[in-house]
């Protein structure tokens, strides 16, 4: 049977625009139906390395470097005090709470720099956008996806609705990369919501945030910074957008938001002010955007993949970005899930067996990223002192950088080993420190 495309694509941010650059590059058709107009603003706004493989292999990376991005060479974490000079004797040296690490300690396949970049998502999303139309996919922007149907096991068909035309289209296959709006996961009701993970975020944008009075020493100024608040399950994202924009945000359980029943503004303010040195500074600087809330945090899918689709990015699983996980999660999901697509052409088999590998590493890779945020929300101590004690460093940097579709990373069996010890021991000097958040290792769905 005829179909108007090979492969339509919900979604046109990073997941979707990688996996149309990808397929177009390939020979395959491509259509893109995204339900917003790019530009358009969105959270998220730093990378990790695992991020320059894809586009280098995209070629979109040439676009990106001169976009005028800040470069991104680190990550920090600062405390407030509460952790400062606790040592344990496993350690072998003194750890004052602070930590730091530089991307170009490890080399990591298919990445050719020492560092990466903070974004504005709003150019960002729409220079991958545009590269995908330029290598041969079709963009449909407007365009809102109502269903798909999968009943025919020749082809897919999508329902749409593009102003008040009611449209459909066909395909041989079908990649979900509506982020957060789960189209296929709603659809066919495989979507479980986290039962440990339920995050809440508020975020703004500030002008002439003197990031130097916050960083330990000058190399750290362009890192993003993770600042940790003296309050369970919370902590601060501050992240350089342009020379004197800064992007900050306050992450803590949403149930602490509803208890609150407070505005936005307050709300921010409140659990800014309990890191004095943090709301000192940026008091003096200017807010230049309305706050926005992030909420639904965290999800997975009991499948990720079947007969004619698959799920990438946010569509198939979101976990709580601490580490800046979202836009490499995106675009490696989409990566790999391409190169079980374009095998599944050339067999001329769309099965959910021919998917089978892609399920594979998409549920190993964020199992791990997981279990990494689990180990440190339950004791973030542990994840500082594992960053700076010389034999994990590399271990903890690897997963840092994107690099997490393995099994068993060195870090999380090492990590895991010290938290059980600290749980089962009331008189350790870390376990005042524990978090209240338990997961295990596993992804919340089956």
């Amino acid at each position: 049977m005829s179909t108007d495309f090979d492969v339509i694509i919900v979604g046109g941010g990073p997941a979707g625009s990688t996996a149309a650059a990808y397929l177009a590059m390939d020979g395959l058709s491509v259509a893109v139906f995204e339900s917003e107009t790019f530009p358009r603003q969105h959270v998220g706004e730093s990378l990790v390395p695992a991020t320059t493989r894809v586009m280098l292999e995209t070629g979109v990376m040439a676009e990106i470097d001169q976009a005028g991005f800040p470069k991104k060479y680190g990550a920090s974490w600062t405390t407030p005090g509460l952790h400062s000079q606790l040592n344990n004797p496993a350690l072998t040296f003194d750890f004052d709470g602070h930590a730091e690490v530089q991307f170009g300690e490890r080399d990591q396949e298919g990445v050719d720099r020492p560092y990466t970049y903070h974004v504005d998502r709003a150019k960002f999303d729409l220079i991958l956008l545009k590269h995908a139309e330029t290598v041969g996919a079709k963009v449909f922007q407007g365009v809102h996806v109502q269903r798909a149907d999968l009943d025919d096991p020749d082809h897919v068909v999508v329902h749409t609705k593009m102003g008040r035309r009611s449209v459909e289209f066909s395909a041989r296959m079908l990649v979900d990369a509506s982020g957060r709006q789960t189209l296929m996961g709603r659809q066919l009701k495989t979507k479980v919501p986290d039962s440990v993970f339920n995050q809440y975020a508020i975020h703004s944008w500030f002008e002439n945030l003197d990031r130097r009075a916050l960083a330990a020493s000058p190399k750290e100024v362009d890192n993003i910074l993770i600042h940790f608040l003296p309050i369970t399950d919370t902590w601060v994202w501050q992240i350089p957008i342009t020379d004197t924009i800064t992007s900050v945000g306050v992450v803590t359980q949403k149930k602490q938001f509803a208890d609150a029943n407070v505005d936005r503004e307050k709300f921010f303010w409140k659990f800014i002010k309990t890191r004095p040195d943090l709301a000192t500074e940026l008091k003096k600087a200017e807010q230049v955007r309305p706050f926005k809330a992030e909420g639904d945090y965290s999800y997975s899918m009991k499948q990720v993949a079947g007969d004619r689709y698959v799920m990438i990015g946010d569509a198939a699983r979101f976990v709580d970005p601490i580490f800046s996980s979202g836009v490499s999660i995106a675009m490696n999901t989409a990566r790999l899930a391409c190169q079980e697509i374009s095998a599944a052409f050339k067999a001329d088999k769309f099965d959910r067996a021919q998917f089978g590998e892609y399920e594979r590493l998409q549920k190993l890779g964020t199992r791990n990223w997981y279990e990494f945020i689990s180990i440190y929300y339950r004791l973030n101590i542990l994840f500082g002192a594992f960053v700076q004690d010389p034999r994990y460093r590399l271990d903890v940097l690897q997963l840092l950088q994107g690099d997490m579709y393995e099994e068993n990373p060195k870090a999380l069996a090492a990590m895991r080993e010290v938290v059980t010890e600290v749980e089962q021991d009331p008189g350790h000097v870390w376990h005042p420190y524990l978090g209240s958040l338990r997961a295990s290792g596993a992804p919340a769905a089956p």
